[in-house]
């Protein structure tokens, strides 16, 4: 038995070239932002360690403006991709996946309520959760362990608040494009 052309309509416009265009043009944008701060970061990992968390909130810029601005399932990790898809050639392989990384805690807040709500707050829990969680799954790499307690307490809040201020700056970023009507055909929901 074959599904009506109403359910095959309604099957294929969840995923409309619209949408995919609009993810496609934010993590080409991305990237070109992205670009420099991984040259940035890879820098100031050999000097200045707290300089890398300070900017790795622009990690997490990306997917806040897809989410955002599209409130769509997938839409950060989509964009996550592409942008990783796109820095591949100039750094490694390995960009793909660390932008699905970056990409994942910001969408987490929205998949653990099925995409039901979009709450403005739930882009700063994925914020404060991988701002956390970052420097404790890179302690290696950063020594983090050798650290005094006082010093590890500032490491860790620096990249919660570089994941906050991205994430406030992508919030912004998303509602301007809503509001010059960007995206209207990418969307299918009214705003939060």
């Amino acid at each position: 038995m074959s599904a009506s052309p109403r359910s095959r309509a309604s099957r294929a416009s969840r995923v409309s070239t619209a949408y995919l265009l609009t993810c496609a043009a934010i993590g080409v944008a991305a990237s070109a932002l992205l670009a420099p701060a991984w040259i940035a970061s890879t820098t100031l990992f050999l000097t200045v360690p707290f300089a890398t968390v300070a900017i790795a909130g622009l990690w997490v810029l990306p997917a806040v403006i897809a989410l955002r601005l599209l409130q769509r399932p997938g839409a950060g990790l989509l964009v996550g991709l592409i942008s990783g898809l796109v820095l591949a050639p100039f750094f490694t392989v390995g960009s793909v996946a660390t932008m699905l990384y970056w990409s994942f805690f910001p969408e987490l807040p929205f998949l653990a309520t099925l995409y039901r709500r979009w709450n403005t707050w739930l882009h700063y829990a994925g914020a404060a959760i991988i701002g956390a969680t970052y420097p404790v799954l890179a302690a290696q790499s950063f020594d983090l362990w050798s650290m005094a307690t006082p010093v590890l307490i500032g490491f860790v809040a620096l990249c919660i608040a570089s994941c906050v201020g991205a994430t406030w700056l992508g919030i912004l970023i998303g509602d301007r494009l809503r509001a010059a009507g960007v995206a209207t055909l990418a969307r299918r929901r009214a705003p939060a």
